[in-house]
């Protein structure tokens, strides 16, 4: 189980979902009416009822929540036809998020919101599921055959759920002899390789374009903290802030060095280029940095309260420019945090684009936010059949997960909706 949620000192602290084992049937009649808000997502009465019934399979007691026990389990509840429906039958999807999107601004919305982009893998067998592949498998920490999904969530005061999904395809995937293979998988003809990267700036477009859900931070994990492309689309989110993990071998100026014009020779014609004046400073790792810095300058603060007593770190912030290239690119904060009691855990190291009169207490609640993406997928994974899935094609795939994100919804808005903030549901940091 994870820690509970940050922090003493941060904007606001996230509540904890205590999923009851009997949430189904005490929530019977709500979910019914949960569901007849998606009605016009589908084009018949059938996939609409299992729509239903796939979701409450999902919350319900079974051990394996693949397609058949949960059929088997369901009153009218018929293999084939939810095979049928998860993998192949048409849903407005866009229409459902939309919808989906308004009730989570109605229930958690906060201006102070945080947008939280990770991913998560499912270790899978064999070579026939879309877009797997033998790759870095997060939820054990090493490459293994598995698909992995690129998420974005959603956490405020109010609670925490995941807004949207994309499963990533490598791209070996899209060369001409897996043609057969995306054709078996029924992965749209028209869907190119993209980056987990570029996956999260889509949701992020999307989710800004739509302008339904308020936030105010973004925050990722190393993958997205080291891509310009994410950092630029962050950037031009107007007041935003984001917050995003960085690798130790970073390089960063301390101060911004100054630059002059080169001219060279290339191919016969004359060009000009941008380089360091003679004698400026070399760009520094932040790892060199960090290890560089007086004590003076590090803050000691409790970020959670764990299972074995209080989380502590220490904390320090320094204005630098990073390297890009070996020249200065954008100037941000450098956050890092370090261990403390001969704690044997790494350095972490972030960067913002906070304003210069931000807190180092603002900071210190950002890096322990990515907790609620965290508690989103052992939820979901633990309760709610989220990696207990067999199907193989693009669209179930998809599909399955958008019910487990509905699903996981579904039981924070009937908490949201009776008030059950007591320490028996919620799990509040002092």
């Amino acid at each position: 189980m994870l820690p509970e949620s940050r922090s003493v000192d941060g904007i606001f602290p996230v509540p904890k979902l205590r999923i009851d084992s009997e949430d189904i049937v005490r929530f019977s009649e709500e979910f019914q009416g949960f569901h007849s808000q998606f009605a016009d997502c589908f084009s018949r009465e059938e996939p609409r009822a299992n729509f239903a019934r796939y979701m409450a399979g999902q919350m319900s007691q079974l051990e394996r929540k693949s397609v058949e026990p949960m059929a088997l389990n369901l009153e009218n509840g018929a293999v084939r036809s939810m095979q049928h429906f998860i993998s192949n039958v048409a849903w407005d999807e866009s229409r459902l998020i939309s919808r989906y999107h308004g009730m989570v601004s109605e229930d958690m919305g906060d201006d102070q919101g945080v947008l939280i982009f990770d991913e998560s893998g499912f270790v899978k067998k064999g070579g026939d599921s879309a877009g797997v592949a033998r790759q870095y498998c997060g939820t054990i920490g090493k490459v293994e055959n598995c698909q992995v999904g690129v998420f974005a969530s959603y956490a405020s005061r109010h609670g925490y759920c995941l807004l949207d999904q994309r499963l990533f395809i490598p791209e070996k995937w899209f060369g001409d002899d897996y043609e057969h293979r995306r054709r078996k998988c029924a992965v749209p003809t028209d869907l190119t390789f993209r980056t987990k990267p570029q996956l999260a700036v889509e949701m992020l477009d999307q989710i800004v374009q739509e302008q339904t859900i308020p936030f105010r931070y973004i925050t990722a994990d190393t993958v997205y903290g080291v891509s310009p492309e994410f950092l630029d689309a962050a950037e031009s989110v107007p007041g935003a802030i984001y917050m995003v993990s960085v690798p130790r071998d970073t390089l960063c100026f301390v101060q911004r060095p100054l630059m002059t014009e080169k001219t060279y020779r290339y191919g016969g014609t004359q060009r000009k280029k941008r380089v360091l004046e003679q004698g400026a400073s070399k760009p520094v790792a932040f790892e060199k940095l960090a290890a560089g810095t007086n004590d003076y300058f590090w803050y000691r603060r409790k970020v959670s309260e764990g299972t074995k007593g209080p989380i502590t770190y220490e904390f320090m912030k320094k204005q630098i420019v990073i390297a890009r290239d070996g020249k200065p690119d954008r100037r941000v904060w450098l956050i890092v945090r370090r261990p403390i009691n001969g704690d044997p855990s790494p350095y972490a190291y972030f960067i913002s684009n906070a304003p210069r009169s931000t807190r180092l207490k603002t900071f210190v609640w950002l890096s322990g936010i990515r907790w609620a993406i965290e508690q989103c997928f052992e939820e979901a994974k633990t309760d709610l059949g989220m990696d207990h899935y067999e199907v193989r094609k693009f669209p179930a795939w998809r599909h399955h997960m958008i019910t487990t994100m509905l699903a996981h919804f579904f039981l924070w808005h009937m908490r949201i909706r009776l008030g059950e903030k007591s320490t028996s549901h919620y799990g509040v940091a002092a």
